[in-house]
């Protein structure tokens, strides 16, 4: 079936407005959908899972072309997928991952909490105080800062916290924020791949391999430290002038005025400035010690960092009544998180109907029993999977790939940390590569400041998360001899 050839020709008509409408610039659109039934008729799926795979690659081609109506696509595959029988509701609710929703809520509470005491203006306050009015050194400790963060907290909590003070700068310095929202972002996904707690993935690959978190301290935090630093360099390269213009503008405003006059102090109440941090701190710590507190009190896994969230909600809620309606209705991005469960929930329906099995299997037949092969089919493959869907649902497909390897007699120790780097480093590819950048772009439409569109963000992605990905795969490869057998 040739689905190019519906392609409305001439390619310009006039609808009822008056106004012409392009039809050549989806040529692509259209190509693509004829070659990807073609390849998957080629992977052996079976109708179903052909029709789970068109409706997903509705979703999210529609996500690329109509980015401002992902919603109304990511509504509309679900739909398909109900209809036709390949979904149901408990697997809708299990795959859309309400967990993770309800603690985005959560921590999107706490941070329009602290928004309103005005704690971003003074954390950003005492970051300029350490580096000076220097540009160059401020996005040199906001990049460490957001990838250190990200290892010890969360990517999601980490990205929240990390935007809402870079807006602060660039808000301060009237700068364009997208080169500066996405280095923040880039710098947290690398950095969440550091330790067992920067990522779910992390924890999904402990829980799976029995690896600990002393292995992550020995194999993946050297591997992210360096790569995140590369990830700077490259970045001072690439948004060069971005980054000038802010140390420009900051010398400038030095002129002016003295530091201590940047806010003044009427701006921030002291016990509004105690209280914030107070909140901000509890948060953190017992995001932190999550684990521990699990652990001493018998919970469930994860159960802390989900009751973290939610308690620290409430907290923020009560200690600001005056707003807390206002903070519900306006701080919390409902447009992004609603997009969250119905894109969760069409790619679990990919794995629910087998088509991530075949294609996985595919891949882990070409390779044999060479590791080094293996490990780069698995790092590549899983990157690849990630930038078109959540990086949690690519590596859960890769995990049963590897125990079956596993169950075949092949060390497999080089393996989960390949899917870890590429899921992590590749998520920065795309903007559905991770959660942490549809977080960031939603941030930005919320606040109505700027949008940015798929192929924007694109084209920043291979220009620095490949080359990443192609250090960490290097660095895997020279201590291959070093893992355990």
């Amino acid at each position: 079936m040739n689905f190019s050839c519906y392609l409305p020709i001439p390619y310009v008509i006039i609808n009822r407005d008056g106004k012409e409408i392009l039809y050549a610039k989806y040529r692509f659109l259209f190509y693509w959908i004829d070659n990807n039934i073609l390849a998957a008729s080629f992977l052996g799926l079976t109708a179903r899972q052909l029709t789970a795979v068109g409706a997903f690659s509705a979703i999210f081609f529609g996500a690329i072309f109509f980015w401002h109506y992902r919603l109304a696509f990511a509504l509309g595959g679900v739909g398909i997928l109900l209809i036709t029988g390949l979904l149901d509701v408990p697997h809708m609710i299990e795959f859309a991952n309400v967990d993770i929703v309800l603690f985005l809520i959560g921590m999107m509470i706490i941070v329009g909490f602290l928004e309103k005491k005005q704690f971003f203006e003074h954390l950003v306050n005492k970051l300029i105080s350490l580096v000076g009015m220097n540009g160059n050194h401020l996005m040199v400790l906001m990049l460490l800062a957001s990838g250190i963060s990200a290892a010890l907290v969360d990517e999601v909590t980490s990205i929240l916290f990390m935007i809402t003070a870079m807006l602060n700068i660039t808000g301060r310095y009237k700068l364009h924020p997208v080169p500066f929202i996405i280095m923040i972002v880039f710098a947290t996904n690398i950095g969440s791949s550091a330790t067992v707690i920067g990522n779910p993935i992390g924890i999904i690959i402990a829980l799976r391999s029995g690896l600990g978190f002393m292995d992550f301290i020995r194999w993946a935090t050297p591997i992210s430290f360096i790569v995140l630093v590369a990830t700077i360099l490259l970045f001072f390269v690439y948004y060069s002038r971005p980054i000038k213009e802010l140390h420009n503008a900051m010398q400038a405003h030095k002129k002016e005025k003295a530091l201590q006059e940047v806010i003044p102090e009427k701006a921030i109440m002291p016990k509004d400035t105690i209280i914030s941090g107070i909140v901000f701190g509890g948060v953190i710590l017992s995001l932190v010690l999550h684990s521990h507190t699990e652990h001493l009190l018998g919970l469930a896994k994860n159960t802390m960092l989900l009751g973290t969230s939610i308690i620290g909600a409430a907290v923020a809620l009560l200690l600001g009544h005056k707003h807390a309606r206002d903070i519900v209705e306006n701080k919390v991005d409902w447009w992004t998180l609603s997009f969250f469960l119905f894109l969760f929930a069409s790619v679990g329906t990919l794995a629910y109907q087998g088509v991530t099995s075949v294609i996985a299997k595919n891949i882990s037949n070409s390779a044999g029993n060479n590791i080094p092969m293996l490990m780069g089919i698995c790092i590549w493959a899983s990157g690849a999977l990630t930038s078109v869907m959540d990086n949690v649902l690519a590596v859960a497909t890769f995990i049963p790939i590897i125990n079956d390897i596993g169950a075949m007699g092949i060390n497999v120790f080089p393996l989960w940390w390949a899917i870890l780097f590429g899921s992590t480093i590749l998520g920065n590819l795309t903007i559905i590569g991770s959660t942490a950048n549809i977080v960031a772009v939603g941030s930005l439409e919320r606040c109505k400041i700027c949008q940015i569109s798929f192929l924007d963000w694109l084209k920043v992605g291979v220009v620095i998360a490949i080359p990443g990905l192609i250090l960490a795969h290097i660095l895997l490869l020279l201590q291959l001899s070093l893992m355990p057998k």
